[in-house]
């Protein structure tokens, strides 16, 4: 959504409100949001996010819960809080690597999806065998 507030337009990819019902701490999941957005492109390095005020507005949360999220991605180095100016994307080097292996797995997945596809597989059980391996995945070193 885009959020123009004074002179400044914001570009921030946040779908809608946070879901408290899940039992996922707001933060995590704003954290998140923010990590996808910057993964896919949707913010770039330099890009200034909203005030916390004003995002805990849009969100309808606590400024605390916006806070901690981006106090916890500044510790990740994937955004730099400035005194007065805001919350600006900065891609540090771990986060670019980051980003770049997710890239390179996208188009793995890609390649692969297309594949099962010509095999006869439908979306749907696709989706499924993907899940299931997911759920076996902590058996195995991730």
């Amino acid at each position: 959504m885009s959020v123009s507030l004074y002179p400044v337009t914001y570009t921030v990819v946040i779908f809608s409100k946070l879901a408290s019902n899940t039992g996922e701490p707001l933060y995590l999941q704003l954290m998140q949001r923010i990590r996808h957005a910057a993964e896919s492109g949707a913010l770039r390095d330099g890009d200034q996010l909203p005030s916390i005020r004003a995002l805990a507005e849009d969100l309808v949360v606590s400024p605390n819960t916006v806070a901690k999220a981006y106090s916890e991605l500044e510790h990740e180095g994937l955004i730099e809080l400035r005194q007065g100016s805001g919350a600006f994307v900065t891609l540090s080097r771990r986060a670019r690597s980051v980003m770049d292996h997710v890239e390179r797995a996208r188009e793995r997945i890609a390649e692969l999806v297309d594949e099962l596809r010509e095999e006869g597989l439908r979306d749907d059980e696709i989706r499924r065998v993907f899940e299931a391996e997911l759920l076996r995945a902590p058996a195995r070193k991730r």
